[in-house]
C-alpha cells in the first residue's frame, strides 16, 4: 500500500524552515554570549527626565527645583550608574534618551543625541568589556551611537513603525537588533499568536533589509500596545516565542502590569520583577532587561541552577 504522505525533499536553494532549539552564539561588542547556558543581564540607563520607573538621570531629585537636573551632567551620572550595575554583574547596558512611557514628550533628534551620546562614549571608555545598547528608534542617532561605542541597537519601533533604514543601518554595521513588539491600539483575536507572527514579520522585513538573521534578537514588548491582562498572557505562554529561534529578551522591570498586580508604585515593584525574571528564565528567555540589576542576578542564578542546572561560573558561559 502506498504511503498517503509522500515523501518530499527540499529544493536545493531552500532553507530548512526548521528553527534551533537553541539560537547560535552570538558576538556582541566582542563579547560571546552563549544562549541556552545562561540568563544574561541588561541594565536600564535612562538619561530621560521622564521615565515611568522614576529613574531618569535627567529628572530633578526629589524636593529640588526642576532647573536642577539641567545643572547635573548626564553623562557622569550614566556612567557612575553603569559602573555600578557593571560591578553588580550586568552582561550589557542598555542606554536609552527617550522615554516611551505612555503620555511621553517626544524628542527630536538633536535632544536625544544630546542626551545618549556623551554617555555612551563616557561607558565605552571606561568599561570597555560590557557591551553597550542604544534604546532608539531614529536611525541618525542609532549611527551616532555606534560611532560612540555602542554595538546593539535595541529598536522599540521594530514592529508598530519600522523603518528600512535604520535596518539597512544595521545591517552595514552588521551589530545585533533588539525587534520589540508594539501595537498603536490593544485590540487582539489571540494575542499570543498575534504577538509572535507581528514580531516573525519584523524578522522578514529586517533580513530584507539585509540584517543577518545570527543577528536577531526578539521582546515580546511588555507594556507596548498591551493591557495587562495581554500582558499576563503572553508571560504565561512565554515559552511559545521559542518557535521564532531567535534569543528572547524579557522587559517586564517595574512595568505597570506588576503595579496592578501588586497595587504598588514603579519603585516598589522589585519583588513582582523578580517573580518575572524567574519565571521568564523557567520558559527560556536569554536576557533580562532590568533596573536593579543586583537582586535581578541573584533570582538569575538561581533559577538558572534549576532550570539551566548551571551552578558554577564555567558552567554558566560567562566571559567574566
Amino acid at each position: 500500500m502506498a504511503d498517503a504522505t509522500p515523501f518530499v525533499t527540499l529544493p536545493a536553494d531552500a532553507a530548512g524552515g526548521v528553527a534551533p532549539a537553541v539560537p547560535a552564539a552570538m558576538e556582541i561588542g566582542g563579547r560571546r554570549f552563549t544562549w541556552g547556558t545562561r540568563t544574561y543581564l541588561m541594565g536600564i540607563v535612562n538619561v530621560t527626565p521622564d521615565s515611568f520607573s522614576g529613574d531618569g538621570l535627567l529628572a530633578a531629585p526629589a524636593g529640588a527645583a526642576p532647573a536642577e537636573a539641567a545643572t547635573a551632567d548626564p553623562a557622569m551620572a550614566a556612567l557612575e550608574l553603569g559602573r555600578r550595575m557593571a560591578a553588580e554583574g550586568a552582561d550589557l547596558l542598555d542606554v536609552g534618551g527617550e522615554s516611551t512611557r505612555p503620555g511621553h514628550a517626544p524628542v527630536d533628534e538633536g535632544e536625544e543625541r544630546r542626551r545618549v551620546i556623551p554617555a555612551i562614549r563616557a561607558l565605552h571608555a571606561a568599561l570597555p568589556g560590557v557591551p553597550l545598547s542604544v534604546d532608539t528608534r531614529k536611525p541618525a542617532v542609532a549611527a551616532a551611537a555606534l560611532d560612540a561605542g555602542a554595538a546593539l541597537v535595541n529598536d522599540v519601533a521594530a514592529v508598530v513603525d519600522p523603518s528600512d533604514a535604520l535596518f539597512r543601518l544595521v545591517a552595514e554595521r552588521a551589530v545585533p537588533l533588539v525587534l520589540m513588539h508594539d501595537r498603536a491600539e490593544p485590540r487582539y483575536g489571540n494575542v499570543v499568536a498575534e504577538v509572535i507572527a507581528d514580531l516573525q514579520r519584523a524578522i522578514e522585513r529586517a533580513v530584507a533589509a539585509g540584517v543577518a538573521w545570527e543577528r536577531l534578537i526578539v521582546d515580546p514588548g511588555f507594556g507596548f500596545g498591551k493591557t495587562a491582562e495581554h500582558n499576563l498572557a503572553v508571560l504565561h505562554e512565554l515559552s511559545a516565542l521559542r518557535i521564532l529561534g531567535r534569543p528572547v529578551m524579557l522587559g517586564l522591570s517595574r512595568k505597570s502590569t506588576i503595579g496592578r498586580v501588586l497595587d504598588l508604585p514603579a519603585p516598589e515593584r522589585l519583588e513582582g520583577t523578580l517573580a518575572s525574571t524567574a519565571l521568564g528564565i523557567a520558559a527560556g528567555v536569554d536576557i533580562v532587561r532590568v533596573h536593579d540589576v543586583e537582586p535581578n542576578r541573584r533570582a538569575a542564578r538561581m533559577s538558572d541552577a534549576i532550570v539551566r542546572r548551571c551552578r558554577d561560573e564555567e558552567e554558566r558561559g560567562t566571559d567574566r
